[in-house]
């Protein structure tokens, strides 16, 4: 084992053993070089003023070299802010405003220790980080029955876990917390597991009441105190756009420093926060009362991080930090919520009105983010899926047998009735046939 990866298992180790049992062997492994072409390049940044020969890309005129045809389109950003590359753990500066922006939106982090974000190419790349350094072969990954299916490949394909799934809702439609306990205790015997909670979830746009959200943290401190490793991931994806009866912040801050045998983990981004989903900008963040502890786990991030991408983005960290600190941000951001609480109301008024009868669906609760689902009582989902494309031209995902998952993100308010009217002709077509 590199003797930089040992230094860091120490620190980790002497802050919380508990969170060292958790890494997999290549989380163990890996490590920052100290020694390397980017500390050797940032001595050079730093120490040699006449000429600085190490950096890997070209310059012209103190600046970074770059063609008219591109810079001219995006004159509004000095070249040194756009082409050159972003350092491994992003921008300083962005990293420093999205910690104040979690902050500000998620009070139960005030007082609470937690890392730095780390800047990462969107949310998945930030789970493949998870996956990578928690992740080892046969590990139970326990998630919902509905969820996002980019799961499966990221932990079990990659990582070779094994899926543990339970019902994401109750008999009477509340978050199953009893699931998710059932499915942490039995894991006892292996004394480890890497849970996921994605609220608002997709597909379904749920997110927990204030209460649920209690039971799912009581759930988890539970299962640290039978002597259960508990990696627990926030995947925030769409972190923000809760517009009734849910709670609203992250589970993230009532989870972090909760036990020493629970790691808590928030995966989010300006991906869908901020409506710039080809930025590709996303953070990881890391719990933990032990300073040292959390150095060593940026430290072993930025390692997956070289050894992958290298570095993300740096134009779209760029345009997403300025847009944070721009005057006209919140009223702006503001906007565009209310366009998205519009859609969902407009559904949720649409399905409750009567028009559709209650005998062709139900559909499970939503209150925030970018789906629904309709849960079909006639026809199967994947049949009205590909009638509903090839006789309607109207594009929907179907999930299992009866699930039909609807993104009325992506559609205008005042289309959603012809839409709900064609999945109703649509279903009625099959009934018939």
């Amino acid at each position: 084992m590199n003797p930089l990866a040992g230094q860091l298992n120490d620190s980790i180790k002497a802050g919380n053993e508990h969170v060292y049992d958790m890494l997999s062997s290549l989380g163990k492994a890996i490590y920052f070089p100290k020694e390397g072409i980017l500390s050797q390049s940032a001595e050079a940044t730093a120490h040699a003023k006449k000429y600085n020969a190490t950096i890997g890309i070209a310059t012209e005129n103190g600046l970074p070299m770059h063609l008219g045809v591109i810079q001219d389109k995006l004159s509004a950003y000095s070249p040194k802010d756009l082409y050159g590359y972003a350092p491994p753990a992003g921008k300083p500066e962005l990293r420093s405003v999205w910690r104040e922006k979690m902050l500000r939106e998620n009070p139960s982090l005030e007082g609470k220790s937690f890392s730095n974000p780390v800047v990462t190419n969107a949310l998945t790349h930030g789970l493949s980080i998870v996956a990578d350094l928690f992740a080892e072969q046969g590990d139970a990954v326990i998630y919902p029955d509905k969820n996002w299916e980019n799961y499966e490949l990221t932990f079990g394909i990659r990582r070779l876990t094994e899926t543990v799934n339970y019902p994401l809702f109750t008999e009477d439609m509340n978050f199953n917390s009893e699931g998710l306990l059932d499915a942490l205790l039995s894991q006892k015997d292996r004394g480890k597991a890497i849970v996921l909670l994605n609220f608002p979830n997709n597909p379904t746009g749920y997110t927990p009441g204030i209460k649920e959200g209690e039971a799912i943290v009581a759930a988890i401190l539970r299962a640290a105190e039978e002597g259960i490793n508990v990696v627990v991931v926030s995947d925030d994806a769409y972190f923000g756009l809760f517009f009734e009866d849910s709670i609203k912040e992250s589970l993230f801050g009532k989870l972090a420093n909760l036990h020493p045998r629970v790691l808590a983990v928030k995966i989010d981004g300006a991906t869908k926060e901020e409506f710039v989903w080809g930025f590709r900008v996303g953070f990881i963040t890391y719990a933990s009362e032990n300073k040292e502890l959390l150095a060593a786990l940026e430290q072993k991030t930025l390692g997956i991080i070289r050894a992958t991408i290298s570095s993300g983005a740096h134009p779209s960290q760029t345009f997403v930090l300025d847009a944070l600190k721009a005057p006209e941000f919140a009223a702006q951001k503001e906007e565009k919520f209310q366009i998205m609480k519009g859609r969902a109301n407009k559904v949720k008024a649409l399905l409750d009105s009567g028009k559709y009868g209650d005998d062709v669906w139900t559909y499970y609760p939503f209150n925030s983010g970018y789906f629904m689902c309709l849960k079909l009582l006639t026809v199967p989902a994947e049949e009205l899926r590909l009638h509903l494309i090839h006789t309607y031209g109207l594009g929907t995902i179907a999930l299992g047998e009866s699930d039909l998952r609807i993104a009325f993100s992506c559609i205008e308010e005042d289309q959603l009735e012809d839409l709900f009217d064609l999945v109703y002709a649509g279903i009625r077509d099959l009934e018939k046939a």
